[in-house]
């Protein structure tokens, strides 16, 4: 029963900080376009662009930081506890790509200056949704990084198992 418990808490915790995150970032995202140096490149049309790569930035920070907050501090002996350095390289992974959302999220909204805003918001809402998928594509291996994607368990003989 307490696990349950402590299984809702922090469910409720984690989707509290992904919904405030992605009003942050929407409220972030849409300042940098209205009152800041991008207010000249970004087109009135493209302005709904801007705020759906805030939500998407916002919204991936808010999921993934608490867990990895708790993944480095809570660990079992199938599942050791991330390492300062892991959980450093992981969030630094997490903000660099929130920010590659933001970039496409101001590429799409270039639309607006050709295409109404409903068409505009709507291919950008594709755009942006999809934009991961490049970073997918990419061999990570090839860069020594093919274990960031994975999750490795390290047992207690010391071998490496994927899982």
């Amino acid at each position: 029963m307490a696990g349950n418990i402590a299984f809702g808490a922090g469910l409720l915790l984690v989707l509290a900080t992904m919904t405030l995150g992605a009003f942050g970032g929407v409220a972030l995202t849409i300042g940098l376009a209205d009152d800041s140096f991008l207010s000249s490149a970004v087109p009135d049309d493209g302005r709904n662009a801007v705020g759906l790569g805030g939500i998407g930035l916002g919204g991936l920070l808010g999921l993934m930081l608490p867990l990895l907050l708790l993944a480095a501090v809570r660990g079992t002996e199938d599942k050791p506890r991330l390492r300062p350095g892991e959980a450093l390289l992981k969030g630094l992974a997490i903000v660099v790509f929130s920010v590659y959302v933001v970039v496409v999220s101001l590429l799409a909204a270039q639309l607006g200056w050709i295409l109404p805003e409903g068409l505009t918001t709507l291919l950008s809402f594709f755009v942006v949704g999809f934009s991961w998928v490049p970073v997918a594509l990419i061999p990570w291996e090839r860069f020594g990084l093919g274990n960031l994607a994975r999750s490795s368990i390290v047992s207690r003989g010391g071998a490496v198992a994927s899982g």
